[in-house]
C-alpha cells in the first residue's frame, strides 16, 4: 500500500484528543494495560472500558444505559457489549481494522506523538516514563511536567504526521515572542492572538523572518489585521495556494485556541490583555532561556521508535530548573485583580457552566482547562464574597495571576486554603466524577485535612465537584465517625448557593 506523500499542512491538534484532562484519564485506563500485545480485539475491548466508566459516550443508548451513564455508574460486561455493538464506527486509521480499533487509534495517537505511550498491533503497549508521571493522581503537578517534557521537544514534521513543515512549534513562539519584546517599537506584550496562525502555518523554524514578517503586518494593520488579511497570508503567501480550502473561522479562533491552549500546558506562557497577547511567561524565564539554549537545534527521525525515544526521555534539567515563587501577598493581589474583571455574577455563571460541563466564550478561561478553571473560578468566588477572608490558592500561576496548573498537592497541601478568623477552611475541588472521583479524591482529602487542621484552631472541608458520588459520600461518612474530621460535599451549584446565601464561610 502506497503512503500518501508529505505536505507542507497548518499544525493541527483539533483533529485528536483535544482537553488535556480527558487526555490524562484515557490514558489512566490505558496503563491497565500496560505491557499487553495490542491487537484489534484488544483495542476495542479497551474502548468497551471507556464506555464503561463514562468517558466515552456514543449516540445510540438505551433508556437503561444512558441514566447509568449519567449518574455515573459503570455498565455491565454486557451492557459495554451491547453500546460496542450499537455503535459501530464508520472510522479507519492505517494499521487498525476500521470500527472501534480505529477510534481507539484516533483517541490514543497524541499520546503517542507526545511520548507518553508507545503501541501498535502486535506490539506490547508500552508506558514512558514520562507517561507514568502523567498518569500519578497523587502528584498533579507531574502533568505539567510531562506536557512541557514534550512540547519542548515536538517536531511539527515528526514521524507520526506526514508534513513537511519542519520546526518545533514552541520553540518557534518563544523565539518569536523574544524577538517581538525586543523591539522597541513595540508594546513588550508578546504576539497578538490574531498573528498566531502565521506560526501554525509557518513551514520552518526561520523565527527572525517570521518576526520580520509580524513586523511588517504590524506597521500595514496594527495590531488588528482583519480575518480575511490574515486567511490570506495563511493561505496564498505561506502555503501558496498548496493547502486545502479552510475556512477563515477555523484558521483563526479554531486552530490557534487549540494551539495556545496546548502551550499553556507548559506553564511557560501568559495571557495579556484579556487574552488578546500571548507572551512568554516572567515567572519562569529561567525555565524558557534553559529551553531556548537547550532545544533550539534538535536531531530529526525518521523512525517512530527513536523519535519516541527522544521526545520520552525526561529531561531532568528542566524539571530542576526553579520557578520564580509567588508570595500570599502576591497571590492576594492577583485575587483582588481577577474579581474586578470577574464580578460574582459572571463568576457565578462560569462556574454553573463547568458544572453543567458547558463552554466558556470568555477569552481567558477558554484557554484554562476545566480542573485548573474550576480552581480559579472556586478561589475569585470566595474572595468576592467573602473579602475579609484570607484566601490561599496553592495552584501555581503566570506573571498575570493566572493559574498555569491545578494544585500539586504535595506535602499534604489542599487546593485551597482560607483562614476566617480563628477557624481554617480547606476548599477541595474537581471535575472528576463517579467512580473516578471517589478512587482518586477522597482519601486525599482525608490527609489534607488532617494536615491543614494543625495550622487553626478548628477546621473543616468543603469538597467542589460537578457531582457527588454516592461512594464518596459513604467514605466522607465514614470519615466523620471514625476520625472526626468534617468534609462537607457540595455540587458546584450547591457550594455556589452556600456562597450566595450565607454570612460566613465556616459552616459545621
Amino acid at each position: 500500500m502506497n503512503r500518501r506523500a508529505s505536505e507542507y499542512k497548518p499544525l493541527l491538534f483539533t483533529t485528536t484528543m483535544r482537553n488535556p484532562e480527558r487526555l490524562k484519564w484515557f490514558l489512566g485506563v490505558l496503563k491497565n494495560y500496560d505491557r499487553q500485545v495490542l491487537a484489534n480485539e484488544l483495542a476495542e475491548e479497551i474502548s468497551g472500558e471507556l464506555i464503561r466508566i463514562g468517558l466515552y459516550k456514543p449516540t445510540r443508548l438505551t433508556k437503561t444505559i444512558k441514566n447509568k451513564i449519567n449518574e455515573k455508574s459503570p455498565l455491565t460486561d454486557k451492557e459495554v457489549a451491547k453500546v460496542l455493538k450499537d455503535n459501530p464506527q464508520n472510522h479507519k486509521e492505517a494499521g487498525f481494522n476500521k470500527g472501534w480499533p480505529s477510534r481507539f487509534d484516533t483517541w490514543f495517537k497524541l499520546a503517542k506523538e507526545l511520548g507518553f505511550v508507545f503501541y501498535e498491533i502486535g506490539k506490547p503497549i508500552r508506558f514512558s516514563e514520562i507517561g507514568l508521571k502523567l498518569v500519578d493522581s497523587n502528584h498533579p503537578e507531574f502533568e505539567q511536567q510531562a506536557f512541557l517534557n514534550a512540547f519542548v521537544k515536538y517536531q511539527s514534521n515528526n514521524p507520526f504526521r506526514r508534513v513537511l513543515n519542519e520546526n518545533v512549534p514552541l520553540i518557534l513562539l518563544l523565539q518569536v515572542i523574544k524577538r517581538l519584546n525586543e523591539d522597541k517599537n513595540f508594546n513588550n506584550t508578546g504576539i497578538s492572538r490574531l498573528e498566531i496562525p502565521l506560526v501554525i502555518y509557518w513551514k520552518d523554524s526561520d523565527a527572525e523572518k517570521l518576526y520580520v514578517r509580524i513586523k511588517q503586518l504590524r506597521k500595514r494593520f496594527g495590531y488588528s489585521p482583519s480575518m480575511e488579511v490574515i486567511s490570506e497570508i495563511c493561505r496564498d503567501e505561506i502555503m501558496q495556494g498548496t493547502d486545502i480550502v479552510r475556512d477563515n473561522e477555523s484558521i483563526m479562533t479554531d486552530y490557534p485556541d487549540e494551539f495556545v491552549r496546548k502551550m499553556r500546558l507548559t506553564g511557560l506562557i501568559s495571557l495579556r490583555g484579556g487574552g488578546r497577547f500571548i507572551d512568554i511567561n516572567k515567572n519562569e524565564q529561567a525555565k524558557v532561556d534553559y529551553v531556548l539554549k537547550t532545544y533550539a537545534k534538535y536531531e530529526k527521525y525518521d523512525s517512530e521508535e527513536k523519535y519516541f525515544e527522544y521526545i520520552s526521555k525526561v529531561d531532568q534539567n528542566l524539571v530542576s530548573v526553579l520557578t520564580k515563587s509567588v508570595t500570599v501577598e502576591e497571590q492576594d493581589k492577583y485575587l483582588k485583580k481577577w474579581i474586578k474583571v470577574y464580578p460574582w455574577e459572571t463568576i457565578k455563571t462560569e462556574m454553573l457552566n463547568l458544572g453543567g460541563r458547558q463552554l466558556t466564550n470568555d477569552e481567558i478561561l477558554k484557554y484554562l482547562s476545566n480542573p485548573i478553571r474550576l480552581e480559579f473560578l472556586t478561589a475569585l468566588a470566595i474572595k468576592s464574597k467573602f473579602p475579609k477572608v484570607k484566601v490561599i490558592p496553592n495552584y501555581p500561576v503566570d506573571d498575570e495571576g493566572i493559574p498555569t496548573a491545578t494544585a500539586a498537592g504535595t506535602g499534604n497541601t489542599g487546593d485551597i486554603e482560607c483562614y476566617e478568623n480563628v477557624n481554617g477552611i480547606l476548599i477541595e475541588v474537581t471535575m472528576s466524577e463517579g467512580r473516578t472521583q471517589t478512587m482518586m479524591e477522597v482519601w486525599p482529602i482525608v490527609r489534607h485535612l488532617e494536615e491543614f487542621g494543625k495550622k487553626a484552631k478548628s477546621s473543616m472541608c468543603y469538597f467542589v465537584a460537578p457531582s457527588i458520588f454516592s461512594d464518596s459520600l459513604r467514605q466522607i461518612e465514614f470519615v466523620k465517625k471514625t476520625d472526626g474530621l468534617f468534609i462537607a460535599p457540595k455540587t458546584i451549584e450547591e457550594f455556589i448557593k452556600h456562597l450566595d446565601e450565607s454570612e460566613v464561610l465556616y459552616s459545621l
